[in-house]
């Protein structure tokens, strides 16, 4: 029996002060392609500063669903909500983009 992976929401900060959503099976991965400028076509041209906050999903439809509900949000609410997230990652990783 395959056991289905958890899917993460995650909050970055970019420079400009934009906040970008996405989901992720590996936070740290996906954080770190970003800070490399190859995660998604917007942390390219809205350098990441630092991860905000991530939260576990049980797969990736309940992801998709909440980045979807969170896309919505503006700044300061996509801001109060990192609050109450996960603020640090289990494995070694940059908090912010050298």
């Amino acid at each position: 029996m395959k056991v289905a992976k958890p899917w993460y929401l995650y909050l970055i900060e970019c420079t400009d002060g934009s906040i970008y959503t996405g989901i992720t099976v590996d936070v740290a991965a996906r954080y770190a392609a970003h800070c490399q400028g190859v995660g998604a076509r917007y942390t390219r041209s809205h350098v990441p500063l630092k991860l905000l906050g991530f939260e576990s999903h049980p797969d990736r439809s309940t992801a998709s669903q909440a980045e979807y509900r969170i896309k919505r949000m503006t700044a300061a609410d996509k801001r109060r909500l990192a609050g109450s997230m996960c603020q640090a990652l289990a494995s070694p990783a940059p908090q912010a983009c050298a």
